[in-house]
């Protein structure tokens, strides 16, 4: 048995309450592990019967997860007084061990081992991780505003450019895209099924991005108002849609009134604490902090970093983000940089705005493994970036199979506890990587992306404009304008049609959202993707070869199926 491969913590994602009742066990190990057993009962329990010994209950262990080197092995237990104390036996072809929390030995040594077990020591309901109960169902659209529609009520001026002219670009193009422009296309959105709208900032900044933000209670002129972005909300909810804003609080723009107070009186400025300065000639000109006069965002001078350790920094930002929950209405939060600022104000800030909006969903923009900041005090969830890695991984390599697929996929759904796994920020592209057509031979591909998409565990959300294939590989034009004037050729609304059908899919059964997936293998087509979640299966059909597809009930969504086969580039979701 390989030893070192042996991995468990008393700690999530390892060991984590699933709800009130209940815990979720799990042991990783290599694949020449055959059969978990886990030890388990009250730590207490002993005592209760009298006996010298702590004593506990036999139970084998679930394979319920297959990665490229190990095995996952888990168990849900239910502990009658919501304590647990426990060990594991592992068995291999030619070896039987116990595992520890201090040590593994041998299953004949076990009696004799200075034994230190695992411990689960009170399951309070309080520190149960609990995402927002409608995110996992929601179907997110993300808009850049400047990009997505300037509305019936835009007004020519000189600063905008014509719409989509992409004709010698420049970073600081802007096309008048408005807040009242998204609104005049709710009912589009709705028809598209989505059920929730993200807004890359919408507040006050000199950029077309407007992620150098100077001013974060005035909503940027170019978009409108704050009536307009209330206007945006109610309406919103009123066709069952949430909105969720992009809270930029790891650094600032150069017009932000406290980094301008702080230019102008130095160190006997009241915010030069708001900002992490490190040299007296700090505002020399220069476009780079390499030299490290003052720390910013990827060494831009333009976006000084804010410090927020300091406790005035975490005040003005939490009573903002309350304001936006309360008064304004938000549903969601997400955090861009979400693992530079400091744990200690995104878990004050949860507090209080949890306070004012109980089912507020806070999202941080985190490209790693994200575990960290996931306990349940801080973010509900992340951006899952490693998603859009594996599935374009999938079909850039030709010689990858389905079992790499699995395994890729595997390892998301491996990093969290399940109930934050179900709530993870899926995506195929967003503002800041290469639009999902991009790495598609034709749309067949992206449709078999999309089904992929809105068939995991995780909340899905489209770019905008990929509903017509939209492509752009770097700014700006993986940016683009929204190009309404040619929504409605043959080949955007037969693609928009088959879109709407598999967020219409996503919508109606639960088994989409959910957590547990089996994946099956085809060794006469091993790059024939195909998993069940209930009675649910998935097919997408990434060979070369035409695929037969058995046992099938009912199809509830296909392209390029025929006859029962999945032809080259098809995808279907079937009932069982």
């Amino acid at each position: 048995m390989n030893r070192t491969a042996v991995t468990h913590r008393a700690c999530s994602p390892y060991c984590y309450a699933l709800n009130e009742n209940d815990v979720i066990i799990t042991v990783r190990t290599a694949k020449d592990v055959e059969r978990v057993y886990i030890i388990c009962e009250d730590p207490f329990i002993h005592e209760l019967k009298r006996r010298r010994e702590w004593f506990g209950e036999k139970r084998e262990m679930e394979l319920s997860m297959e990665l490229e080197e190990h095995y996952l092995w888990s168990i849900r237990i239910t502990p009658r007084y919501k304590r647990l104390k426990y060990c594991f036996e592992l068995e291999s072809a030619d070896q039987k061990c116990c595992l520890f929390e201090n040590r593994i030995c041998d299953i004949s040594e076990k009696d004799a081992a200075d034994k230190q077990y695992f411990k689960f020591p009170w399951l309070n309901p309080s520190d149960v991780i609990s995402p927002p109960d409608w995110v996992k169902n929601t179907v997110w659209y993300q808009i850049m505003p400047d990009r997505y529609n300037r509305g019936s009520r835009f007004e020519k001026n000189d600063k905008f450019r014509d719409w989509g002219d992409l004709t010698n670009p420049c970073y600081r193009d802007v096309y008048g895209g408005t807040l009242r422009g998204i609104t005049e296309k709710l009912d589009y959105l709705r028809e598209l099924g989505i059920g929730g709208v993200y807004m890359t900032p919408v507040f006050r900044s000199p950029s077309d991005h407007k992620y150098d933000t100077i001013d974060y209670r005035q909503v940027d002129p170019d978009f409108g108002t704050e009536e307009d972005l209330r206007e945006l909300i109610n309406e919103a909810h009123s066709r069952g849609m949430r909105i969720m804003l992009d809270a930029v609080f790891n650094h600032c723009g150069l017009g932000f009134a406290p980094w301008q107070d702080v230019l102008k009186n130095g160190k006997a400025s009241p915010y030069y604490k708001w900002f992490f300065i490190n040299s007296d000639d700090f505002a020399k000109q220069d476009f780079s902090t390499e030299d490290g006069r003052y720390f910013s965002f990827s060494f831009w001078s333009v976006m000084p970093k804010l410090n927020t350790n300091e406790p005035e920094v975490r005040k003005y930002f939490t009573e903002l983000v309350c304001h936006w929950a309360g008064d304004l209405g938000v549903d969601g939060i997400r955090f861009d940089v979400g693992d530079e600022v400091s744990h200690t104000f995104i878990r004050e800030l949860r507090q209080k705005v949890k306070a004012v909006k109980p089912d507020i969903y806070l999202l941080g923009e985190i490209w790693t493994d994200s575990i960290t900041w996931l306990d349940g005090t801080e973010y509900d969830s992340v951006m899952n970036y490693p998603f859009p890695g594996a599935v374009h991984d999938f079909w850039n390599d030709k010689k990858l199979d389905s079992r790499n697929f699995m395994y890729s996929i595997n390892y998301c759904r491996s990093l969290y506890p399940r109930q934050i796994t179900e709530t993870l920020f899926n995506f195929l592209d967003t503002h800041d990587t290469p639009r999902a057509m991009e790495s598609c031979e034709n749309r067949d591909v992206l449709l078999q992306k999309l089904t992929v998409l809105m068939t995991m565990p995780g909340t899905p959300c489209m770019y905008y404009g990929t509903e017509i294939a939209l492509r752009g590989k770097h700014p700006p034009f993986n940016r683009q304008c929204m190009p309404w004037d040619s929504l409605g050729t043959i080949e955007n609304s037969l693609f928009r049609e088959k879109v709407s059908a598999l967020t219409a899919l996503r919508k109606e059964l639960s088994e989409l959202s959910g957590y547990d997936i089996v994946f099956h293998h085809h060794e006469e087509n091993k790059r024939l993707i195909d998993y069940s979640k209930g009675n649910i299966r998935v097919v997408v059909n990434a060979g070369d070869e035409d695929a037969e597809i058995d046992t099938v009930k009912e199809v509830l969504f296909s392209n390029r199926m025929q006859d029962g086969r999945l032809l080259r580039y098809g995808s279907a979701v079937i009932r069982l």
